[in-house]
Protein backbone atom coordinates (compact mmCIF):
# COMPACT_ATOMS: atom_id res chain seq x y z
CA UNK A 1 0.00 0.00 0.00
CA UNK A 2 0.92 3.56 -0.69
CA UNK A 3 -0.82 5.98 1.23
CA UNK A 4 -0.55 9.95 1.08
CA UNK A 5 -1.35 12.04 4.61
CA UNK A 6 -2.45 16.08 3.70
CA UNK A 7 0.65 16.12 1.74
CA UNK A 8 1.99 19.46 -0.08
CA UNK A 9 5.01 19.58 -1.77
CA UNK A 10 6.30 22.71 -3.78
CA UNK A 11 9.15 24.40 -5.61
CA UNK A 12 10.68 28.03 -5.75
CA UNK A 13 11.43 28.20 -9.74
CA UNK A 14 13.36 31.62 -9.87
CA UNK A 15 10.21 33.64 -10.40
CA UNK A 16 7.30 31.95 -8.27
CA UNK A 17 6.17 28.93 -6.00
CA UNK A 18 4.88 25.94 -8.22
CA UNK A 19 2.41 23.88 -6.32
CA UNK A 20 2.98 20.38 -7.01
CA UNK A 21 0.68 18.76 -4.31
CA UNK A 22 -1.36 20.46 -1.98
CA UNK A 23 -3.03 18.83 1.01
CA UNK A 24 -3.69 15.75 -1.01
CA UNK A 25 -4.58 12.60 0.55
CA UNK A 26 -5.26 9.23 -1.50
CA UNK A 27 -4.35 5.45 -1.58
CA UNK A 28 -2.95 2.51 -3.77
CA UNK A 29 -4.07 -0.37 -2.28
CA UNK A 30 -2.66 -3.69 -3.48
CA UNK A 31 -4.48 -5.28 -6.66
CA UNK A 32 -6.03 -1.82 -7.34
CA UNK A 33 -3.81 -0.53 -10.46
CA UNK A 34 -3.76 3.24 -10.75
CA UNK A 35 -3.06 5.57 -13.52
CA UNK A 36 -2.56 9.33 -13.09
CA UNK A 37 -3.31 11.64 -15.79
CA UNK A 38 -0.96 15.26 -15.53
CA UNK A 39 0.07 17.40 -18.24
CA UNK A 40 3.40 18.04 -18.49
CA UNK A 41 4.91 20.37 -16.24
CA UNK A 42 2.49 19.94 -13.61
CA UNK A 43 4.46 17.41 -11.41
CA UNK A 44 4.33 13.84 -12.88
CA UNK A 45 7.80 12.94 -12.00
CA UNK A 46 7.71 14.62 -8.58
CA UNK A 47 4.70 12.89 -7.88
CA UNK A 48 6.04 9.06 -9.00
CA UNK A 49 9.39 10.10 -6.74
CA UNK A 50 7.59 10.35 -3.98
CA UNK A 51 5.84 7.69 -4.40
CA UNK A 52 9.14 6.24 -4.16
CA UNK A 53 10.60 7.64 -1.34
CA UNK A 54 13.17 9.38 -3.85
CA UNK A 55 11.78 12.73 -2.59
CA UNK A 56 10.31 14.13 1.11
CA UNK A 57 7.04 15.83 0.94
CA UNK A 58 7.01 19.39 2.46
CA UNK A 59 4.43 18.57 4.26
CA UNK A 60 2.15 16.08 5.55
CA UNK A 61 3.03 12.01 5.23
CA UNK A 62 3.77 9.36 2.29
CA UNK A 63 3.06 5.47 4.10
CA UNK A 64 4.46 2.97 2.02
CA UNK A 65 3.87 -0.81 3.63
CA UNK A 66 4.34 -2.60 0.61
CA UNK A 67 7.98 -3.47 -1.20
CA UNK A 68 7.64 -0.16 -3.87
CA UNK A 69 9.94 -0.58 -7.18
CA UNK A 70 11.84 2.75 -7.98
CA UNK A 71 10.43 4.43 -10.74
CA UNK A 72 11.18 2.42 -14.30
CA UNK A 73 14.17 3.98 -15.90
CA UNK A 74 15.43 5.41 -12.62
CA UNK A 75 18.61 2.90 -11.11
CA UNK A 76 19.68 4.53 -7.98
CA UNK A 77 22.87 3.45 -5.66
CA UNK A 78 24.92 2.32 -9.15
CA UNK A 79 28.37 3.32 -9.55
CA UNK A 80 29.97 4.43 -12.64
CA UNK A 81 33.27 3.13 -11.75
CA UNK A 82 32.29 0.04 -10.48
CA UNK A 83 31.59 -2.96 -13.34
CA UNK A 84 28.00 -4.35 -13.96
CA UNK A 85 29.01 -7.23 -12.39
CA UNK A 86 29.83 -5.30 -8.91
CA UNK A 87 26.23 -3.26 -9.41
CA UNK A 88 24.35 -6.25 -10.10
CA UNK A 89 26.01 -7.85 -6.66
CA UNK A 90 25.09 -4.75 -4.83
CA UNK A 91 22.00 -4.05 -5.77
CA UNK A 92 20.93 -7.55 -4.74
CA UNK A 93 22.44 -7.49 -1.17
CA UNK A 94 20.45 -4.51 -0.75
CA UNK A 95 17.38 -5.64 -1.44
CA UNK A 96 17.93 -8.93 0.21
CA UNK A 97 18.53 -11.05 -2.65
CA UNK A 98 20.92 -13.48 -3.52
CA UNK A 99 23.68 -11.92 -5.83
CA UNK A 100 24.53 -14.65 -8.04
CA UNK A 101 20.83 -14.74 -9.46
CA UNK A 102 20.76 -11.08 -10.10
CA UNK A 103 24.13 -11.25 -11.32
CA UNK A 104 23.29 -13.72 -13.95
CA UNK A 105 20.00 -12.99 -14.55
CA UNK A 106 20.65 -9.16 -15.76
CA UNK A 107 23.47 -10.42 -17.38
CA UNK A 108 21.07 -12.44 -19.84
CA UNK A 109 18.79 -10.18 -19.85
CA UNK A 110 20.76 -7.19 -20.55
CA UNK A 111 23.19 -9.04 -23.50
CA UNK A 112 26.03 -6.49 -23.53
CA UNK A 113 28.22 -9.41 -23.05
CA UNK A 114 31.74 -8.44 -22.16
CA UNK A 115 30.71 -4.84 -21.42
CA UNK A 116 28.91 -6.28 -18.05
CA UNK A 117 32.69 -6.65 -16.47
CA UNK A 118 33.53 -2.91 -17.31
CA UNK A 119 33.20 -0.16 -15.53
CA UNK A 120 29.59 1.43 -15.42
CA UNK A 121 31.39 4.58 -17.24
CA UNK A 122 32.52 3.46 -20.15
CA UNK A 123 28.91 2.15 -21.05
CA UNK A 124 26.70 4.07 -24.10
CA UNK A 125 23.73 5.31 -23.00
CA UNK A 126 22.28 2.87 -24.50
CA UNK A 127 23.65 -0.34 -22.64
CA UNK A 128 23.02 1.43 -19.71
CA UNK A 129 19.45 1.84 -20.18
CA UNK A 130 19.26 -1.91 -20.74
CA UNK A 131 21.45 -2.47 -17.59
CA UNK A 132 19.45 -0.88 -15.44
CA UNK A 133 16.00 -2.28 -17.15
CA UNK A 134 17.25 -5.05 -16.82
CA UNK A 135 18.43 -4.51 -12.80
CA UNK A 136 14.98 -3.75 -12.35
CA UNK A 137 13.46 -6.94 -13.93
CA UNK A 138 15.72 -8.62 -11.80
CA UNK A 139 14.05 -7.27 -8.57
CA UNK A 140 10.78 -8.69 -7.33
CA UNK A 141 8.04 -5.73 -6.20
CA UNK A 142 4.79 -5.15 -5.15
CA UNK A 143 3.61 -1.95 -6.53
CA UNK A 144 5.70 -1.38 -9.92
CA UNK A 145 6.17 2.91 -10.46
CA UNK A 146 5.99 3.93 -13.94
CA UNK A 147 6.63 7.34 -15.35
CA UNK A 148 5.49 7.91 -18.76
CA UNK A 149 4.91 4.71 -20.47
CA UNK A 150 6.38 1.31 -20.81
CA UNK A 151 10.69 2.33 -21.08
CA UNK A 152 12.33 1.13 -24.16
CA UNK A 153 15.82 1.53 -25.71
CA UNK A 154 17.26 1.35 -29.18
CA UNK A 155 17.60 -1.94 -29.23
CA UNK A 156 14.31 -4.14 -30.76
CA UNK A 157 15.75 -7.52 -29.13
CA UNK A 158 16.11 -6.21 -26.05
CA UNK A 159 12.93 -4.16 -26.03
CA UNK A 160 10.98 -7.86 -27.19
CA UNK A 161 12.44 -9.75 -24.57
CA UNK A 162 12.23 -7.29 -21.85
CA UNK A 163 8.43 -6.12 -22.33
CA UNK A 164 7.30 -9.89 -22.35
CA UNK A 165 8.42 -10.15 -19.05
CA UNK A 166 7.14 -7.04 -17.88
CA UNK A 167 4.20 -7.26 -19.32
CA UNK A 168 3.57 -10.64 -17.39
CA UNK A 169 5.51 -9.32 -14.29
CA UNK A 170 2.72 -6.58 -14.36
CA UNK A 171 -0.56 -8.38 -14.46
CA UNK A 172 0.07 -10.26 -11.72
CA UNK A 173 1.43 -6.84 -9.54
CA UNK A 174 0.22 -3.58 -8.59
CA UNK A 175 1.23 -0.77 -10.88
CA UNK A 176 0.87 3.12 -10.56
CA UNK A 177 1.79 5.08 -14.11
CA UNK A 178 1.59 9.27 -14.74
CA UNK A 179 1.19 10.10 -18.02
CA UNK A 180 0.01 13.03 -20.27
CA UNK A 181 -1.61 10.80 -22.24
CA UNK A 182 -4.70 8.64 -21.34
CA UNK A 183 -3.56 6.03 -24.40
CA UNK A 184 -0.60 5.29 -22.33
CA UNK A 185 -2.78 4.14 -19.27
CA UNK A 186 -5.59 1.95 -20.71
CA UNK A 187 -3.38 -1.48 -20.83
CA UNK A 188 -2.97 -1.53 -17.12
CA UNK A 189 -5.25 1.08 -15.08
CA UNK A 190 -8.74 0.60 -14.60
CA UNK A 191 -9.20 3.74 -11.76
CA UNK A 192 -7.36 6.94 -12.59
CA UNK A 193 -6.70 10.25 -11.00
CA UNK A 194 -5.85 13.77 -12.59
CA UNK A 195 -3.59 15.77 -11.17
CA UNK A 196 -4.70 19.83 -11.79
CA UNK A 197 -3.49 22.87 -10.25
CA UNK A 198 -2.37 20.95 -7.09
CA UNK A 199 -5.04 18.66 -6.66
CA UNK A 200 -5.66 15.24 -7.22
CA UNK A 201 -9.02 14.40 -8.73
CA UNK A 202 -9.95 10.60 -8.56
CA UNK A 203 -12.50 8.80 -10.23
CA UNK A 204 -13.28 4.94 -10.82
CA UNK A 205 -12.68 4.58 -14.40
CA UNK A 206 -10.26 5.49 -16.71
CA UNK A 207 -13.04 7.14 -18.63
CA UNK A 208 -14.54 9.51 -16.40
CA UNK A 209 -10.72 10.62 -15.70
CA UNK A 210 -10.39 11.21 -18.84
CA UNK A 211 -13.32 13.51 -19.68
CA UNK A 212 -12.41 15.93 -16.66
CA UNK A 213 -8.54 16.24 -18.46
CA UNK A 214 -9.63 16.64 -22.01
CA UNK A 215 -12.02 19.21 -20.62
CA UNK A 216 -9.11 20.90 -18.74
CA UNK A 217 -6.48 20.94 -21.38
CA UNK A 218 -8.50 21.34 -24.04
CA UNK A 219 -10.36 24.77 -23.01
Amino acid sequence: MIEFENVSKSFWTGRQRKVILDRVSFRVDLGRSMGILAPNGTGKTTLINMMAGLEKPDEGKVIRTSRISFPLGFMGGVVNRHTGTENARYIARLYGLDPDYVEAFSRWMCGIEEYFDMPLGTYSQGMRARFSFSLMLALDFDIYLIDEGMPSTTDVEFNRKAGSILRERLEKTTVVMVSHQAETLEKFCRSAAVLLNGKLHMFDTLEEAKKLYDYQTQS
